[in-house]
């Protein structure tokens, strides 16, 4: 039976690999804790014939005996020599595959790739050559190579431009589970919150299978969220730091870009980022901005058709944001210290820009309720001085659809306020963009609207929370 939650796309893919006629060579990278490993091990257990997984801070002679270690334990062998280099590691590799000759494909997974290309180990060599003269000239393998590195996968093997060029037969990018995947992965492991609980949770520690397996039955959404982030013993306690340092090789500058879209809600153009971060635009600059995208940390929105100058880059990171915010000022505050936060403005403030950035995760989901995902749409962010719209989606059909949310925790009310910010909000962008086309407006909040004369006149759609739980 398949344990894993989700990842339908995922395991589409992987499907295909196996049914297939040829021999595959996958790249897999996400950031730590995200369930790359549980992902290979559990849709492949039945046709997985070596794994190894590299050491973090290991030497080659670590890597080399580890190595070796499986081989003796997959062989059964009593007899225990370590491979001297690479090359003879996987000639020994290529000895033991030689036995299976049956037709069904047999997987060899290489998790923590980046962690085995030691410097000078001639790691990355001997691995090319082992896909390009064995694995090649057979039709029954996969290989899976996984990796938390960003910087290392994307560069060294996504961009490989030696061996491994144009080598990979797939690349998946795994990312955090949606709130679809939230929810059952907590009913999988007997937690039921209220939808509006399960976003409090989201908000704070993201989609991250490893955080959420930490959430303990019997305890509410803030109880759960004081104990994993603020107890003195608590597993996020100090795990940002932790984390930078595991995936990126020069995580000093990755961090510093992550702490200046920390301070910025709406998020911030390439401009603005290497201004505030006082950094050059460089090449460096671009490859780390590129590392912190790719690892899902931080997501590029594109602004209304395409200006590439305006694209705004966010931290959509939830646990990094969430820690920035409250646990790195807090982490002495004792038990109880969340429950005492929530409470505050501050607290209901951020909340909203965290609602926000959940939303635009979630896009084919607004796009379902809404009825228009089989219409040609795309989606952007527009600005200008006067006015910011988070969420457009610009339809095929002479509609614009502008997106507002809000989280709050109860039925949202539109007051004279609001009413005026939103329609400042549709003029702006009618001037500015001199568009013809109707401008729908939909809002997006915890519990609906409240109908009123506000928004009788102004709103066309408003969905509750439940649509972000869409699968």
């Amino acid at each position: 039976m398949n344990k894993i939650i989700g990842r339908n796309l995922e395991q589409a893919l992987l499907k295909e690999a196996i049914e297939n006629d040829k021999s595959e060579l996958i790249a897999l990278y996400g950031r730590r804790r995200i369930g790359k490993t549980y992902l290979i091990r559990e849709y492949f257990k039945a046709s997985l014939v070596f794994e190894m997984s590299g050491l973090y801070g290991g030497s080659l002679k670590d890597q080399l005996e580890t190595f070796s270690k499986e081989l003796v334990k997959r062989t059964k062998r009593t007899e225990f020599e370590t491979a001297k280099s690479w090359f003879q590691a996987f000639t020994m590799l290529e000895s033991y595959l030689d036995k299976f000759k049956s037709g069904s494909k047999k997987v060899i997974f290489i998790d923590e790739f980046p962690w085995i290309a030691t410097p000078k180990s001639k790691f990355l060599m001997a691995f090319e050559n082992f896909w390009n003269t064995y694995c090649t000239k057979r039709n029954d393998l996969i290989v899976v190579i996984c990796g938390s590195a960003a910087s290392y996968m994307v560069q060294k093997i996504i961009k490989n431009k030696g061996g491994l060029h144009n080598r990979i037969t797939r690349k998946i990018r795994l990312l955090p589970f949606n709130l679809y995947e939230t929810e059952a992965f907590l009913l999988k492991n007997g937690i039921k919150f209220t939808r509006y609980d399960v976003i409090q949770i989201y908000m704070a520690l993201g989609g991250v299978p490893h955080y959420l397996e930490k959430l303990s039955k019997g305890l509410s959404a803030s109880q759960n969220i004081d104990k994993l982030c603020f107890s003195k013993d608590g597993v996020l306690n100090d795990e940002f730091n932790q984390l930078f340092a595991s995936l990126f090789d020069d995580s000093e500058r990755h961090m510093k870009l992550i702490k200046t879209l920390a301070k910025s809600n709406k998020g911030l153009t390439r401009n603005e980022l290497i201004n505030q971060c006082k950094m050059s635009s460089s090449g460096d600059f671009s490859s780390k901005l590129e590392e912190l995208i790719e690892s899902g940390f931080v997501t590029d929105y594109p602004y209304y058709q395409n200006k590439k100058q305006l694209t705004l880059y966010r931290l959509s990171d939830e646990y990094a944001r969430f820690y920035l915010k409250f646990i790195d000022n807090n982490k002495n505050g004792g038990d109880g210290t969340w429950q005492k936060l929530y409470t505050t403005q501050s607290y209901l403030s951020w909340s909203g820009f965290a609602f926000e950035t959940i939303c635009l995760k979630h896009i084919q989901q607004i796009k379902k309720a809404l009825r228009i995902d089989a219409i040609y749409t795309t989606s952007s962010s527009w600005f200008n001085e006067n006015a910011q719209v988070d969420l457009l989606i610009d339809r095929s059909d002479n509609v614009m659809q502008l997106c507002e949310m809000k989280f709050y925790n109860a039925v949202f009310t539109i007051d004279k306020s609001y009413y005026l910010n939103l329609k400042n909000k549709i003029a702006a962008l009618q001037q500015h963009t001199k568009t013809r086309k109707n401008i729908f407006v939909t809002l997006i909040t915890s519990y609906g609207i409240k109908e009123n004369e506000y928004s009788k006149e102004l709103v066309h759609s408003h969905l509750g929370m439940d649509v972000l739980f869409i699968d």
